[in-house]
C-alpha cells in the first residue's frame, strides 16, 4: 500500500468499535438542496478558481431490523423564506435552492410519514440547513439533540428574537438532549464520546464539539460479516480538503482517474497537488476551518483531526452533510436505494479524492509558477 502515496503512511489510531452480529440499512437522501455561498470567509487559503462553497444538504434514513426508521438531519426546509434569519441570506445574496422538504420525498416512496413511521428526528446541530421543518412529522416524531441544545439554542423564534429556531419546530414534541457523560456508559470510539443509540452496536451517536454547541455524528454499522460503516459527519467539516491528506493517508502517487476538471489530460500527479498544498506537504490539509465557521475553533479543529482518524480506515466512508464532491453526477447510491454495499462497489476509494478537483484550477496555476493560494484574513 505504501507504494500508492508520496510517503509511507502512519498506522491510523484504532477506532475500538464494539463487535456486533446486527446492522442498519442506511440510506443517504439527497434532498434536492444545493447551496452556494462565498468560501474564504469559512475555509482558508483562498484557491485560484475556488471561491465559492457549493453543495447539497444530506439526510439519511436509517432503518433498524426491528425498531422504527430514524433520520438523521433533515436538511433546509423547502418554506425557507419563513425562517427568521431569511431576509439576512437575500441582503448576502447566498445561493439557495430547495425543491422539496425531506418528509415529501419519503412519502413520494411510499413511507408513512404521517401515520408515524419515523421515530425521531436526530438533529446534528441546530443550523437552519439541518433542521429542516419538524412540523412536516406528526408530534409522534420525536427530536434528539447534542448535548448542552437547549440551554444554548432555545427558546426558538418568535419568543426568542434572536433565535435561528422556530419555536414551532418543537411544539407539542418529545425533545431527548443527550448527555454522554451520564448515557455513553464510558463508551469511546475514536476519539470521541459515544452512545449505542439502539443498544446493540448497530448505530452510534458520537459527540463531535467545536462547529456549534451540541454538535453530533452518526456512525452506522452498513455490514456485519466484514464490518463496514457509514459516517455521517454533519457539519463537524464542510469540505474534505479540511481532514485530506493526513500522516495516515497522504496523497496518492497518481489520482487516477484525475479529478473531474482533469480528465482528458491523463493521470494527475500527486507531487502537483503536493505543491499546491498551503504547506507543501503530501500529508497536511488543504483546508482550515476559520473562526467565523466554529463555535470554538480549537475544539473544531480537534473534531477535524478526529475525522481524519476514521476517514483513514478503508471500512469506513465518511460522507459531510454538504459534500458536492459526490453529487452532480451523483457518485454514490442515493435513497430510495440503500447505501449498505459501498464496500462491496468501491465507493469509499472512487470518492475518496475526488474534492481535489476544486483545486484543479490553483494546481495549473503552481504549473505555471504563479500563485496558487493566498491568505485572507477573516475572524
Amino acid at each position: 500500500m505504501a507504494q500508492e502515496y508520496m510517503t509511507t503512511p502512519k498506522q491510523p489510531p484504532p477506532l475500538n468499535i464494539p463487535h456486533s452480529d446486527i446492522s442498519v440499512k442506511v440510506s443517504c437522501i439527497d434532498s434536492t438542496c444545493r447551496l452556494d455561498i462565498p468560501m474564504g470567509p469559512f475555509l482558508q487559503p483562498d484557491y485560484v478558481g475556488k471561491d465559492r462553497l457549493l453543495g447539497p444538504c444530506f439526510a439519511f434514513l436509517i432503518e433498524h431490523p426491528s425498531k422504527k426508521p430514524i433520520l438523521f438531519d433533515l436538511a433546509i426546509r423547502k418554506d425557507w423564506e419563513k425562517l427568521p434569519s431569511y431576509s439576512k441570506w437575500v441582503e448576502l445574496k447566498w445561493g439557495i435552492h430547495v425543491e422539496k422538504d425531506v418528509a415529501e420525498i419519503l412519502k413520494e416512496i411510499g413511507v408513512d410519514v404521517d401515520g408515524g413511521a419515523v421515530d425521531a428526528i436526530i438533529w446534528s446541530h441546530h443550523h437552519w440547513d439541518h433542521v429542516g421543518n419538524p412540523q412536516t412529522f406528526p408530534s409522534s416524531t420525536s427530536l434528539v439533540v447534542g448535548p448542552g441544545f437547549m440551554a444554548a439554542h432555545t427558546p426558538g423564534y418568535p419568543k426568542n428574537p434572536d433565535s435561528t429556531l422556530l419555536e414551532s419546530d418543537f411544539a407539542g414534541r418529545s425533545v431527548r438532549e443527550i448527555n454522554f457523560e451520564q448515557e455513553s456508559k464510558g463508551l469511546k470510539i475514536g476519539r470521541f464520546n459515544a452512545l449505542d443509540y439502539f443498544g446493540d452496536g448497530s448505530f452510534y451517536l458520537l459527540d463531535t464539539p467545536g462547529h456549534s454547541v451540541g454538535h453530533m455524528c452518526g456512525l452506522a454499522r452498513t455490514t456485519t460479516k466484514s464490518d463496514t460503516f457509514v459516517f455521517m459527519g454533519g457539519d463537524a467539516s464542510h469540505h474534505g480538503g479540511e481532514f485530506r491528506p493526513t500522516e495516515y493517508l497522504p496523497l496518492p502517487k497518481e489520482l487516477d482517474p484525475a479529478p473531474p476538471k482533469r480528465r482528458g489530460r491523463g493521470i494527475c500527479p500527486g507531487h502537483l497537488l503536493a505543491d499546491t498544498n498551503p504547506h507543501g506537504s503530501a500529508t497536511k490539509p488543504m483546508y482550515y476551518v476559520t473562526k467565523l465557521l466554529s463555535h470554538d475553533k480549537d475544539v473544531a479543529d480537534w473534531t477535524i483531526d478526529g475525522l481524519g482518524e476514521f476517514d483513514a480506515h478503508e471500512n469506513v466512508l465518511l460522507l459531510l452533510a454538504h459534500d458536492d464532491a459526490v453529487v452532480d453526477p451523483p457518485e454514490l447510491d442515493f435513497y430510495p436505494k440503500p447505501l449498505n454495499d459501498w464496500f462491496e462497489k468501491g465507493v469509499g476509494k472512487r470518492v475518496k479524492w475526488l474534492f481535489l478537483g476544486d483545486l484543479e484550477e490553483a494546481a495549473k496555476a503552481k504549473e505555471k509558477g504563479e500563485k496558487a493560494f493566498s491568505w485572507g484574513t477573516y475572524p
